[in-house]
């Protein structure tokens, strides 16, 4: 019976400098022992080469005698050859629970049902495995390359925003403190000095000297009496200059702050925070424009008139085009009055929504809700019936993105300051035919109370509210963006 052992190489002089212990043949004479090529899991021997051919050559224990990578008994990291539960080797791989089993685990205990592999096929498959992460990695890793540099690019992006934005204030601050600083303290020490005259003049009591001091202490006394105690800088031109600068500087501040609050918006958040600019483009074209309604010179902007009207419109529905082009429109924004009703989307008959095919965003008495009304999708005909979005409060602004590669209509909810763009819903339109349109149909859910409704809405998101034309005065009712 051949002896088994192993030995090991002398460990190094220095902490921590190991050497792997060298594995010898089991089966070898002992003064002749050579290096080990495998080692039989099932013998729990190592062989050399020569020692090895009867398992590679003797089918039964080709077939059971596991082989593997010379190691040593024991060693660090192997776990071992036999099941710590059931003392049997170790012959089946678990792809499930990512360990090794024996017969008995493989047959009743908890990995019966798992996906078991004999310890060639597990290695070949989870190398297929390894080898597949690893292609995933590389394209990860080229694609962090480029997050890299988007991230390094919108930092400085941000920082320059920040530091504009700084600039802006600063400068706002410095303008409108030391002025109004410096006209407190002037008036302050105009009064402080005239009452300082006045009590010099009462304390003399030289007739001769008193007579000599009087013009200085009436001109000081006259101006302490002039002064203009309102708060603020006192009025003049240089109030009304300063305050002209300060609204200019105050705009540039907003304007700085805006651009820094959407670049720090996108920084975080890219997909859903994302600048949507609009279509410059688009343009309104008339359909059914009721008495009292107009369009601006541009075609952007729908208003109706105050003189004309009767407390409501009953419906108007204007179609959307690009100015530039006979295709129709695949992205659009569009903001509409809070008084109003409405339904966006497309449809696909110039002459009329009401027939065919109807994808829309709906709004009524402040429910929102979408349109999907397609013959196709409906073989006992299109019922057409609003579905409810729930949880939605009334859009200011809506984007509308159609995107034929995917079949999809998509509406948005957008902020126009900060370019927030948030998934109102998205329509499946795979079976709707070419030739969609664009449009908006407004139409008045309650009556108008006040003589210039809606001026808030206008002065805040439009920057203006009234057009002049030959209807004396009209509001904004929508404006394409």
């Amino acid at each position: 019976m051949y002896k088994r052992s192993s030995s090991s190489s002398s460990r190094s002089n220095k902490a921590g400098d190991r050497k792997q212990p060298a594995i010898f043949c089991d089966m070898c004479a002992e003064e002749d022992r050579r290096a080990a090529a495998k080692t039989c899991m099932k013998c729990e021997i190592s062989m050399c080469v020569e020692h090895l051919q009867p398992h590679l050559t003797t089918p039964v224990l080709l077939l059971s005698h596991p082989l593997t990578e010379p190691m040593a008994p024991g060693a660090e990291g192997l776990g071992g050859t036999k099941c710590p539960q059931h003392g049997k080797l170790l012959e089946y791989y678990c792809l499930d629970d990512l360990t090794s089993v024996c017969v008995s685990c493989a047959i009743e205990d908890q990995h019966r049902l798992h996906n078991m592999k004999t310890f060639p096929k597990a290695h070949a498959e989870l190398v297929e495995k390894i080898a597949e992460g690893e292609r995933a990695v590389a394209a990860k890793r080229q694609k962090s390359e480029e997050l890299g540099k988007w991230e390094q690019s919108k930092r400085e992006e941000v920082s320059q925003y920040s530091l504009r934005l700084i600039d802006a204030v600063s400068k706002l601050r410095d303008m409108t403190l030391n002025r109004v600083q410096s006209s407190v303290s002037a008036r302050m020490c105009c009064i402080a000095t005239g009452g300082s005259s006045i009590q010099a003049a009462m304390g003399e009591k030289d007739t001769f000297r008193f007579l000599q001091l009087y013009s200085q202490v009436n001109r000081d006394m006259e101006r302490a009496k002039a002064v203009d105690l309102r708060k603020g800088l006192e009025t003049g031109q240089e109030r009304d200059k300063l305050s002209q600068e300060l609204q200019e500087v105050g705009a540039e501040m907003m304007d700085q702050a805006t651009k820094l609050c959407g670049s720090v918006l996108m920084f975080v958040d890219p997909e859903n925070q994302r600048e949507s600019p609009g279509n410059a483009n688009a343009t309104f074209e008339p359909r059914k424009l009721v008495q009292g309604m107009s369009l601006s010179a541009d075609l952007r902007k729908a208003f109706y008139s105050q003189a004309q009207q009767s407390g409501t419109i009953n419906q108007c529905t204007l179609l959307i085009k690009d100015a530039n082009s006979t295709s129709p429109l695949h992205s659009w924004k569009i903001a509409v009055s809070e008084n109003y009703d409405w339904t966006i989307g497309f449809c696909q008959h110039k002459s009329t929504i009401d027939q065919g095919i109807v994808y829309a965003l709906c709004i009524k008495d402040d429910l929102l809700s979408y349109l999907k009304l397609n013959p196709l999708d409906n073989p006992f005909g299109a019922i057409g019936i609003p579905h409810q979005i729930p949880g939605v409060v009334r859009p200011k602004t809506v984007e509308v993105c159609w995107n034929p590669q995917d079949f999809s209509l998509s509406f948005f909810t957008c902020s126009r300051r900060h370019y927030q763009r948030r998934l109102i819903v998205s329509i499946d339109v795979r079976n709707s035919s070419s030739g969609l349109y664009p449009f908006v149909k407004v139409k008045s859910s309650r009556a108008l109370q006040t003589q210039t409704f809606d001026s808030g809405w206008n002065q805040q998101n439009i920057g203006y509210g009234y057009h002049n034309n030959s209807f004396n005065v009209t509001s904004l009712l929508c404006e394409l963006l």
